[in-house]
This record gives C-alpha cells, structure tokens and sequence, in this order.
C-alpha cells in the first residue's frame, strides 16, 4: 500500500467518524425534522384538535396525541431511519468540508437584484 493510499484510506474513515455531539444532537435533530414531515396528518390533526380544544386539549386530544407520538416513535426507533438520516448528515458535512457553506445557506436564493 503506497502512503497515498494509506492517507486516503484514514480520510475515509476519519470522514465515516462521528463525534459526540453529531450522534447524540445533530443526527436526532433530522430525524425530528424528517419525522415530523412524515407524520404530518398526525401533526395536523394533534395541531388542529389543540387549537380547538383551548385549555381542554390535554383531555380532548389524548388520541391525537397518542397517533401522533406512536407515528414519531416508529421513526425514532427504526435502524434505517437513523441509517438514512446519518447518511444525509454525512454527505452535508462533506459538502460543508468541501465548500465551506452550510447547506441551509447554500440553498437560500441570492439576490437578484443589487
């Protein structure tokens, strides 16, 4: 193995690394996000029964609440739900590393006009 290889191999796995606060903070925070976009009619109903009920809707709402927390819950606990959200954290990092622009600005339009 020539010492290119060697390095590329470590940068793999340098790359392939999380720390501490990407597993246990920056990972759950998209699965919240893309979890909440998949359980969106459990959202929706849970919103809409809150916003109806006022004060009454810790009582009125238990079975919205209940559907929506089962919906959330599924996602949290799949394996390949975390799998795919880690796989998009990395590739954003990598972009990140790469460019030296965070997704969320690199997606915003730029002004058109000046």
């Amino acid at each position: 193995m020539t010492t290119s290889q060697a390095s590329y191999g470590s940068n793999v796995l340098e790359d392939l690394h999380l720390r501490h606060v990407e597993k246990d903070v920056l990972i759950p925070k998209i699965m919240r996000e893309k979890a909440r976009e998949r359980c969106s009619d459990q959202v929706q109903d849970f919103t809409k029964c809150c916003k109806d009920s006022g004060f009454l809707m810790v009582v009125k709402c238990r079975k919205e609440n209940s559907a929506l927390k089962e919906c959330l819950t599924a996602h949290y606990q799949n394996p390949d739900f975390y799998e795919e959200c880690k796989m998009e954290y990395l590739k954003e990092r990598e972009e990140f590393r790469r460019t030296g622009i965070r997704s969320k600005n690199r997606l915003q339009k730029l002004p058109t006009s000046m």
